[in-house]
Formats: C-alpha cells, sequence, structure tokens
C-alpha cells in the first residue's frame, strides 16, 4: 500500500497522537548490550550508532543523553516520496519556538519535542486539521 502524497490532504489528516513517556537520544559504539526490542530507532553515523529510547532504558544502561523528548506520531501514513510536510509542521514549530527532531519511518513521521513543549506542540500539529 502506497502513503499519501498530496500535502493538503496529508495536513488535515495527520492526526498526531502522543505516545507517552519520555524519549532520550543517544549514543553507544555497542549494540550488543542493548535488548533492541527496548530501542525505538536505530541510526548508524560515522561517528557512532545514534539510538532512541525511552529515558528509563538509557538511565538502567547508564547511557548519556541531554535532551528529555515527547514523541509524537502523525498518523496518516504518509509516503516518502511526499513533498512539504516536513517544511509544514517543522516550519509552524519553529515559529512558536518548538525545536523538533523528526523520523520518517515507512508508515509515518515521528516528531521529538522537548517534554516542556509537548502540549504546545499539539496544539500546533492539531490546528492543521481544521
Amino acid at each position: 500500500m502506497n502513503g499519501e502524497k498530496n500535502l493538503e490532504m496529508l495536513l488535515k489528516s495527520m492526526k498526531p497522537k502522543h505516545n507517552l513517556g519520555e524519549f532520550v537520544f543517544c549514543k553507544t559504539e555497542n549494540l550488543d548490550q542493548l535488548n533492541l526490542s527496548q530501542i525505538i530507532m536505530t541510526f548508524k553515523e560515522e561517528e557512532s550508532t545514534t539510538i532512541i529510547t525511552k529515558k528509563e532504558v538509557a538511565d538502567q544502561l547508564n547511557l548519556d543523553y541531554s535532551f528529555i523528548a515527547s514523541w509524537i506520531t502523525l498518523t496518516v501514513h504518509s509516503s516518502l516520496e511526499a513533498v512539504g510536510l516536513t517544511a509544514a509542521f517543522s516550519s509552524a514549530l519553529s515559529e512558536n519556538g518548538i525545536s523538533c527532531n523528526v523520523v520518517a519511518a515507512y508508515y509515518h513521521d515521528h516528531i521529538f519535542v522537548d517534554k516542556k513543549d509537548t502540549d504546545k506542540a499539539k496544539g500546533i500539529l492539531n490546528a492543521f486539521s481544521k
């Protein structure tokens, strides 16, 4: 099944969902120490492997982090070829002083915002469907 490509349709139907919990970005040199079922995402960079996981998992593993985030999923099935979705919501968040870290996965886009900005970010994202 192909995802939606029409920007107007994507924005009106993105239906943001807040995933409960606190999430952190960490780096690791050794994935062997990790239970991959507890990891939200891994991305291999030149310097190390970045992981996103729940804060309590990072704390248990003594992994360093500096940013505690909320995770918001746009529940619309967006195409990886869609143009403008990330620009639209990241601009709206930016205009309101909210930093976002975006992961585009196969079905959905996932947005990580500072924990303190959760409610404000949800309001901004929900405004697209009105």
